[in-house]
């Protein structure tokens, strides 16, 4: 084994990231902080964690955890690409990942972190340095019976990382030698400790009561459901030094496990709470920066120059520097950037600029105020804008209902979450109670001047009939190009020069994302989603309040068009 001084390296790559020697954006730099702010914090006896410290295996060897699995992935070769054959040589960064990942245990010398999430620009060798630790945790961990998988949604994912590790070990003889290992069409198997590697999907696999000790979930943002994650992270919680790995390129689906995940991991980075389990590091671009440059492209890409080529990616930026089709995709995949969707409408760097976590709309009590509904019966999300107006600039506040079966059929993995966190307000049955949503609209009533409520006439028959009863000031507004164009300019234009407000709600941030925007020949604008699945419901809401509150004070109908006729919800 090498002796090379893996902690060493790890440390040099933090300070310099931290000293601006090595670009990195704000995750990479506060991952690394973390490291350093814990290396001072957890030390004497006292200390609940020791990093790298020397531990004494079954067999009686003497051995330091990170420096252990750092010489192990180096023991293994290269299987695909120009470096086939080629022992692997990790990287700064990747030594960074192993030595944190594995070198901090507890005090009985099991690992104190149980989750990994790494998310990275593809082509930075994750499937590489997925199957090496998958390796590792098989068969040099000393985990007897230890079950080791790959795991995706379909097959072909989740054999990329079992299939790189097969060929590994085919290839390499001293390695099936020292550790008695057999290659299987199906499994890698280790007969004396009774350890076995497996690819499963959710294909035809029964994933339910799998008892893992090292569990890979690769390019989690693919996963529309949560279904394969929480088996892993369940089936991990049976083992006290399992571990849940999970690396991954950035996505589009803000609603997926992926983007909770991830949004987990930022606030654990930025101190918003302690969770000492749970590793992250996030490989990307700060909000400033210029993605057209190729300092982005290096800043991106950990691997640049190494397994990310100059040569392949700078004509890909010049290409979607051209196209604005393929910009979407271009920084998904090499920038590692969330996008919303394959057309965007709405900047989210803009977007998410403009929220204010402290702001409370009992802030606005007696204010005049738009409030628009776009209502659902059955499976869509029933939305509620409330748009206020103050000093130039715009204030919104949404509230959301769902039918209590569309949030358990699973085809939203944030719906239970947002219903707990009091986000998403989930009405009994299979049908939304249009009720509850008429006594919170006279609640609203009560505390503000309600100017108008735009509706959309689908569905809102009856409420509208009730609500004109009571004295509120109903106005019909049809989703119609006509009705839409201008307010969803008028918002984009609002929030890039930040005059508009939200509150940082996820629900919304999310429907925004989902928008698509399509410009017809006379450069009109609405919105649309590319998936059944990707809500914007409450967009439509809030683009309803604005164009209300832009209509002219004598006009209390909208202009309707049948020329332009298009439901969007």
């Amino acid at each position: 084994m090498s002796g090379q001084d893996y902690a060493g390296i790890a440390r040099q790559y933090a300070r310099a990231v931290l000293a601006g020697r090595i670009p990195a954006c704000r995750w990479v730099r506060l991952a690394c902080q973390r490291q350093i702010d814990d290396l001072a914090r957890f030390k004497g006896r006292s200390s609940p964690y020791r990093f790298n410290p020397v531990l004494t295996d079954a067999s009686g060897l003497r051995y330091r955890p990170a420096d252990r699995a750092c010489a192990f992935v180096e023991r293994l070769c290269h299987v695909k690409g120009p470096l086939a054959g080629d022992a692997i040589k990790p990287e700064p960064w990747q030594v960074f990942i192993l030595t944190t990942v594995f070198g901090w245990v507890k005090v009985d010398g099991k690992r104190r972190f149980r989750r990994s999430y790494i998310e990275v620009s593809r082509g930075n060798a994750k499937s590489t340095l997925s199957s090496a630790v998958a390796l590792y945790m098989l068969a040099a961990d000393g985990e007897g019976g230890a079950e080791v998988y790959s795991l995706a949604t379909t097959r072909d994912q989740a054999r990329i990382v079992f299939g790189d590790a097969q060929t590994m070990v085919r290839r390499d003889r001293a390695l099936r030698e020292a550790f008695g290992i057999e290659v299987n069409a199906h499994n890698i198997s280790i007969a004396r400790t009774g350890s076995k590697f497996e690819a499963l999907s959710a294909e035809g696999s029964t994933l339910d009561g799998l008892n893992i000790h090292f569990g890979c979930v690769d390019e989690l943002h693919a996963h529309k459901t949560r279904t394969v994650y929480d088996v892993v992270e369940t089936g991990t919680g049976k083992r006290d030094n399992s571990l849940l790995w999970v690396i991954t390129t950035a996505g589009s689906n803000r609603a997926g496990i992926c983007y909770e995940t991830r949004t987990f991991v930022t606030k654990l980075l930025e101190g918003l709470f302690e969770d000492d389990s749970q590793f992250g590091i996030i490989y990307g671009l700060d909000d400033a920066d210029d993605w057209t440059t190729e300092a982005a492209l290096i800043k991106a890409n950990p691997n640049w120059g190494i397994s990310v080529r100059s040569e392949v990616l700078l004509p890909l930026q010049a290409k979607a520097m051209q196209m604005p089709s393929a910009i979407n995709n271009f920084k998904t995949k090499h920038l590692n950037e969330w996008v919303n969707a394959d057309t965007a409408w709405m900047d989210m760097r803009s977007w998410e600029a403009c929220a204010d976590p402290a702001l409370n709309e009992d802030e606005f009590i007696g204010e005049e105020c738009y409030v628009a509904l776009d209502l659902a019966s059955k499976v869509d999300i029933a939305a509620k804008a409330k748009l206020f107006q103050r000093d130039g600039k715009f204030y919104a506040f949404l509230t959301y209902y769902l039918p209590e079966s569309a949030a358990e059929d699973g085809r939203n993995s944030q719906y239970s979450g947002w219903a707990r966190q009091g986000l998403l307000t989930l009405t009994p049955g299979n049908v939304t109670d249009f009720d509850q949503i008429e006594a919170e609209l006279m609640a609203d009533a009560s505390r503000f001047q309600i100017v108008e409520v735009p509706f959309d006439p689908f569905q809102a028959t009856q409420l509208s009939s009730h609500m004109l009863a009571e004295g509120l000031p109903m106005v019909e507004m049809r989703p119609t190009v006509l009705n839409f164009s201008e307010p969803m300019k008028q918002l984009e234009a609002l929030v890039l020069q930040k005059r508009f407000v939200h509150n940082g709600d996820p629900i919304l941030s999310w429907m925004i994302s989902n928008v698509v925007c399509h410009r017809d020949q006379k450069d009109n604008i609405y919105p649309r989603k590319e998936r059944e699945e990707n809500k914007i419901d409450g967009v439509v809401a809030l683009i309803m309040a604005l164009g209300r509150q832009m209509a002219p004070s004598d006009d209390q109908t909208p202009v309707l068009d049948s020329d332009y006729q298009l439901m969007v919800v």
